[in-house]
Order: structure tokens, then sequence, then C-alpha cells
């Protein structure tokens, strides 16, 4: 993995977190414990700071730059782009979606694909948004708490511990059809 301090700020990574071989983590990054970060994904602090709290995934190929914060739990999908934004805990950010400057969402949130949330937006708690430009369309069911898996045992929290021991890099030729 590519881990670069920049004029002084160096990244800090809770020892229970798996960081991919191909991210990118530059300056005053600080990762929580129990984080899976994905392949391709950067991080890129240099002006600013990035928080990213405790039992947070950022998949594949999303990029965050700006002074931004995830709380605990915070879920990006493959290829979003947050920046300059805060996400409270426990929100789902879908695929390709956007969060620009100064925009805050809220506890259990969820962001749709391809949403585009304004900068400065305020999203309050249990909001479902979709759409260019990000509009607020419901409420996030209560039984999304309920139904959330605490145990760590599956999906992008069981990460951290399973990619360790189980992720090999192998060579062209052991793949290759004869």
């Amino acid at each position: 993995m590519a881990i670069y301090e920049f004029e002084g700020k160096r990244p800090k990574i809770g020892k229970t977190s798996y960081i991919h071989p191909s991210a990118v983590i530059i300056g005053d990054v600080e990762i929580g414990e129990g984080c899976w970060i994905g392949p391709n994904v950067t991080l890129r602090a240099d002006e600013n700071q990035i928080r990213v709290g405790d039992f947070s995934n950022i998949q594949d190929n999303s990029v965050i730059h700006g002074r931004t914060t995830l709380g605990k739990y915070s879920h990006l999908g493959h290829a979003v782009r947050l920046h300059g934004a805060t996400l409270s805990e426990h929100v789902l950010v879908g695929i390709g979606a956007i969060i620009l400057d100064g925009a805050t969402v809220g506890d259990w949130c969820t962001i749709a694909a391809g949403a585009v949330v304004a900068p400065r937006a305020e999203i309050p708690e249990r909001k479902m948004v979709m759409g260019v430009p990000g509009a607020i369309v419901g409420t996030v069911p209560s039984n999304r708490e309920d139904n959330f898996d605490w145990s760590h045992n599956s999906g992008y929290l069981s990460y951290p511990k399973r990619y360790p021991i189980g992720l090999k890099e192998i060579s062209l030729d052991e793949v290759t059809l004869e």
C-alpha cells in the first residue's frame, strides 16, 4: 500500500483495520479500528484532515479529499466521492454517489447510488436521498437498525479480519489457461 507523510502530516491507522495494497493514504488521515479500505481507494489529506470512524468501509475506487469526517459504521459503495463532507454514524452511501463541500449527513441516512449531495446541504437523520441534485425522497425504516449485523461476522465488517489471512497475490502463470 502507498502511505505517505506530507509536510509533516502522517496518517494514523487503527491496528485492527485493513488497507488494501493498492490504496493510497496521504497526509493527515486517521482511520479508526475495524475499518476496511478497498482496492484503489484514495484518501488525500494534504491540505485538510480526513477522519474515518471505527468499523467503516470504503469500497473500491472511492476518493476522499478535503476536510471530511465519517462517523462510526459508515459504508461507502464503489466509486464514491466525498469532498469536505461530514457523515454521522451508520450512513450508507451508494455506488458512485458524490457528497460535496460542507454537506452534513445525519445518522442512519442512505444516499442512493449516483446521487449528488450539493455543497452545504444538511440531511437530517434517517433520510433517503436520491437524484441529481440530491433530494430527500423518504425516511429510512426504523427496522434498519434492528437488521444491522452487529456481530462483524459477515459482509464488509468481517473483511478486516478475513483479508489479511485470505488475500494472496498470485502470478499470471498460476491463472493462465493451457
